[in-house]
């Protein structure tokens, strides 16, 4: 393997194992997301455990850790594929040398590559993941139908290694949520304050 990319996929890495969640909760709220709620230090316990604002700082900081290393070949004038490289950076979200390898669940790092590789497939993504969330009230069914539905689009794309990375994100997606889909089926799932579900339980 050529040194350059090899080097660059130890950098992404190193972006990816940036603990977003951990930083900010420790620094500004004495707390790590993952001692509560669901102790993940993604975006969704973020929200849950510190709130909206460092939800929302912690989400564009994980895509951007994934844009950034897609970035790595550009930075370095290189022919690497961006998505190759990318996955350096998601799996150092999922196990961040600089968080005890305790990390969260790729999602948000995974749709920062695809807005570097495939601007306007993040943009479908984006519509897919928000249109699922608004109808379930769950970042879980989201997340795991969204992966699902957006694999099954790049099959018409004619584009193998991102349909290669797509289907192994996929299978990954599900088995982080794994805990997720119990309380799905045992109707003990967070539920997030807006949405169809949201509404109609609300309302039941």
């Amino acid at each position: 393997m050529d040194i350059q990319i090899i080097i660059m996929l130890c950098l992404s890495y190193l972006i990816g194992s940036i603990p977003s969640g951990v930083w900010i909760g420790k620094i500004f709220y004495h707390k790590d997301p993952r001692d509560f709620g669901s102790g993940n230090m993604g975006t969704t316990n973020t929200f849950r455990v510190l709130g909206k604002k460092a939800g929302t700082i912690v989400l564009i900081m994980d895509m951007f850790k994934g844009t950034v290393a897609g970035l790595l070949p550009l930075m370095f004038h290189s022919q690497a594929n961006a998505m190759l490289i990318g996955l350096g950076a998601i799996i150092g979200h999922v196990f961040p040398i600089f968080a005890g390898f305790k990390g969260g669940k790729a999602v948000a790092t995974s749709v920062g590559v695809l807005l570097v590789y495939n601007p306007p497939f993040f943009f479908l993504a984006w519509i897919i993941f928000l249109t699922v969330l608004l109808l379930s009230s769950m970042v879980s069914v989201a997340s795991m139908v969204g992966f699902t539905i957006v694999t099954v689009i790049t099959f018409f794309f004619n584009d193998w290694i991102l349909t290669t990375v797509a289907v192994v994100l996929t299978v990954f997606i599900y088995y982080r949520h794994f805990s997720n889909l119990k309380r799905i089926f045992s109707g003990q799932e967070n539920l997030v304050p807006f949405g169809l579900v949201y509404y109609l339980k609300k309302n039941a």
